[in-house]
């Protein structure tokens, strides 16, 4: 018998015998897809079919119900997204069934290596050792190369410790993919060249996914600092794919785009802490932005903290990766965040300080200051 691993996940159902019922054709979808009857008996039913292990109430004020149901490992086949597809595939189609937690198996720690930074691999990059990290988007869409180094530049003239692309830039003519690429990572490093800091730029690089691992290796090549991609729009294993490729070796950041509907809904998709957190590791992402509370999004707090301890709780000896909320992010807030946060996040500011384009380095600058006051 193979190892197995188990995904927790919650049922609506009016009472225990529906959700048992429910939880029992869960098991069945995800594995054999054919009606229990026609499970052949011997190695599949033993082996390959999912097992219900565990039903209870839901704890959360949601109602409904959680299941544990276990997979085989030789359900994955040491296949990636064959993993994703046992986890929710045709189920995820279905109403009132959410992906809540996954326990791993040594099979599965050895399909996913997890992050090769994380947040001590970052903090030791930008030579920060304690309080948030911050990072600046260069934005809009529409400025030339030269304009977006300038930003670049300000950005880590006033001590951002990361630079990073909009997740709208892409090779538009206004800015081609590798004149922006050049025009920032020049514009990053004269500034650290003035003020000794260890700013790095991280180039969008969602793209078709040829496109995509040929913009990878030319950040590399360039000197970037890292790479940022939107799985929902490149796809999962372009990810994990490359975060596990040991000659590449720089760090991933994972963009939200066009994964709304994965976790927007409390009773469909997977809980937020799933998928910005768990999800995440076992890709490979280094660091995730997502909307912040108090934002135009409308994540919660509690929401939130949830992503923050999916990031960063024991999760099969997977390092933990940075959490970077973002969206709505202002100097007047590092207080609330502090107090919602702590040390444990990437303070992700665009838009608010690009409204001091003039004096943005100095804007920077009275941001930073504010953050690593309070340490």
């Amino acid at each position: 018998m193979m190892t197995r691993f188990s995904v927790t996940y919650w049922v609506g159902a009016n009472d225990e015998a529906e959700a048992r019922q429910r939880a029992l054709d869960i098991a069945l979808e995800q594995t054999v897809e054919i009606p229990r009857d026609a499970v052949p008996a011997g190695y599949v039913e033993d082996e390959i079919l999912g097992k219900l292990e565990r039903l209870e109430p839901a704890s959360d004020g949601r109602g409904g119900f959680f299941a544990d149901i276990s997979y085989s490992e030789d359900d994955v086949g040491g296949d990636f997204l064959q993993l994703l597809n046992i986890i929710f595939g045709n189920s995820s189609i279905k109403t009132n069934i959410r992906v809540e937690d996954i326990t791993l198996s040594p099979g599965i720690l050895s399909l996913c290596a997890g992050p090769r930074f994380g947040m001590p691999g970052l903090r030791e990059l930008c030579g920060v050792d304690k309080g948030p990290l911050l990072m600046s988007a260069i934005k809009p869409v529409g400025l030339s190369s030269k304009e977006l180094g300038k930003l670049a530049h300000d950005f880590a003239l006033g001590g951002m410790d990361f630079v990073k692309d909009d997740h709208g830039l892409a090779d538009q003519h206004t800015s081609p993919f590798a004149e922006r690429l050049k025009a920032c990572v020049d514009g990053v490093n004269e500034a650290n060249a003035k003020t000794g800091g260890k700013a790095t730029y991280v180039p969008n690089i969602t793209a078709p996914a040829m496109k995509l691992f040929e913009r990878a290796w030319m950040a590399k090549e360039q000197g970037a600092g890292g790479v940022m991609i939107a799985p929902a729009l490149a796809g999962y294993d372009v990810i994990h794919s490359l975060a596990a490729d040991p000659d590449f070796g720089l760090p991933i950041v994972s963009h939200p785009t066009f994964a709304g509907p994965n976790m927007i809904t409390p009773t469909t998709g997977f809980s937020h802490r799933f998928y910005f957190g768990l999800l995440q590791r076992l890709m490979g992402v280094d660091a995730v932005v997502y909307p912040n509370f108090g934002g135009r999004f409308g994540f919660t707090l509690a929401e939130c903290q949830s992503i923050v301890r999916g990031c960063q709780a024991e999760f099969g000896g997977y390092k933990p990766i940075v959490p970077a909320p973002g969206g709505g992010m202002s100097l007047a807030r590092v207080p609330e965040m502090r107090d919602a946060y702590g040390d444990r996040v990437m303070y992700l500011i665009g838009g608010a300080l690009i409204r001091e384009r003039d004096n943005l380095a100095d804007a920077s600058r009275r941001l930073v200051d504010a953050v690593r006051a309070e340490d």
